[in-house]
C-alpha cells in the first residue's frame, strides 16, 4: 500500500506534516509506504531532523504550491507542479492508493471531482464529519459543505454513501440513517426535503432509513448517519465547534465535549470519487495529521471505494 501525502498544504508549512509523516511511519506495518509529496530539499532535511532516514519514504518534489488563497480551479489549471496536483495525478495513474492533505480544501475537492472523478452513477460526491453520541459511540453527518443546492435524489444517494462508510470504516453493521428537518413528520420541511424523505424511505433495501431528525437530535442514537445538504451540514459543523471552543476558553471541562476535538479524527474522504482522497483541516497539528495518515490506511483497506462501486452498478 502506498498513501500520498501532500507535505505543503499545512497552515504551519512543511515541519509539521514531515514529523507527522514520521511519526505515522512509526506505528504503520512496513507493507504501507509513506508517499511526501512537497520541496524535495526541505523534506530530506525535515526527515533527518527528526531523526528518520530519508530512504524509508518515497518523496516526488513539488513546486509552485497550492496555497489557502488560491481560486482552487484556478490554481489547479495553472499550478500542475503543486503537491495537490501531483499528489491527484498519481492517484489517477495508480502510483498510490489514496491521497491525503490539509491543504486548499476547494482545490481538494476540485481535484477530486475533475481529475480522479465520480463513481458512474454517484451523482455528486460529498464530505463527512464525524459526530460524538451520547452513549460513546460516533455518527456521521454529511454533507457539511461539498454541495450547497442538493436534489432530493442527491440526499438520497448521501444516505447510501453515508451509510457504506459507516457500515465498512466504522463497523457498524446496519446504519441507521435519518434525515435532518425541521419536524419528525414526513410532511415537514420544504419541498426538497419532503420529496427526499419519500426517495429515502422507499429505498428499496439499500440502507435503513428511519425518518426525520431535528438537530437536537444530533447526540442521540436515533441515526447513526444523518444526512442534509452541504449548505445546512457546514453551519452545523461551525456551530458545534465554536461551541467546543466557547467551553475550552471558559474553562469547561466535560469529557464528552472533548469528542467534538477534530484533532481525534484528522481527516474524512470525499466519498463518491474513483480514489481514496482524505481531506484534513489545515491548522491540524502533528498528531492530528498523524491521525488522518493513519485513518487512509483504514479506508484503503476497507476497499470502500469498490463497496461503493458494486452498490451503485
Amino acid at each position: 500500500m502506498r498513501i500520498g501525502v501532500d507535505i505543503m498544504g499545512s497552515d504551519h508549512g512543511p515541519v509539521v506534516p514531515i514529523r507527522a509523516a514520521v511519526m505515522a511511519a512509526r506505528e504503520l506495518p512496513e507493507e504501507v509506504r509513506l508517499v511526501l509529496i512537497g520541496d524535495q530539499a526541505t523534506i530530506t532535511e525535515g526527515l533527518r531532523a527528526e531523526g528518520a532516514d530519508p530512504a524509508a519514504f518515497d518523496i516526488v518534489p513539488s513546486t509552485d504550491d497550492i496555497t489557502m488563497e488560491d481560486n482552487p480551479t484556478r490554481a489547479l489549471q495553472t499550478k500542475q507542479r503543486s503537491s495537490i496536483a501531483i499528489g491527484f495525478h498519481l492517484l489517477k495513474e495508480g502510483k498510490i492508493d489514496a491521497f491525503a492533505s490539509t491543504g486548499n480544501t476547494g482545490a481538494m475537492l476540485v481535484g477530486a471531482m475533475f481529475s480522479v472523478k465520480a463513481i458512474p452513477g454517484v451523482i455528486r460526491p460529498c464530505i463527512t464529519s464525524i459526530v460524538p453520541k451520547e452513549n460513546g459511540h460516533y455518527g456521521l453527518l454529511l454533507d457539511v459543505g461539498a454541495n450547497a443546492d442538493c436534489k432530493p435524489e442527491v440526499l438520497y444517494q448521501f444516505g447510501l454513501l453515508g451509510a457504506l462508510l459507516a457500515k465498512h470504516v466504522y463497523r457498524i453493521a446496519d446504519p441507521k440513517v435519518a434525515l435532518l428537518n425541521i419536524g419528525e413528520e414526513a410532511k415537514k420541511g420544504n419541498l426538497v426535503t419532503q420529496a427526499a424523505h419519500e426517495l429515502m424511505r422507499e429505498n428499496g433495501g439499500a440502507f435503513t432509513f428511519v425518518g426525520n431528525v431535528e438537530g437536537r437530535d444530533l447526540f442521540n442514537d436515533k441515526a447513526d448517519v444523518i444526512v442534509c445538504d452541504g449548505f445546512t451540514g457546514n453551519i452545523v459543523l461551525k456551530a458545534v465547534e465554536a461551541f467546543h471552543e466557547l467551553l475550552k476558553q471558559r474553562g469547561v471541562h466535560e469529557p464528552f465535549f472533548d469528542r467534538f476535538d477534530y484533532e481525534n479524527y484528522g481527516g474524512l474522504p470525499v466519498l463518491g470519487v474513483n480514489g481514496n482522497v482524505i481531506i484534513g483541516h489545515g491548522i491540524s497539528n502533528e498528531a492530528t495529521i498523524k491521525n488522518m495518515v493513519l485513518f487512509t490506511r483504514q479506508v484503503v483497506e476497507s476497499r470502500l471505494n469498490e463497496r461503493i462501486r458494486e452498490a451503485f452498478q
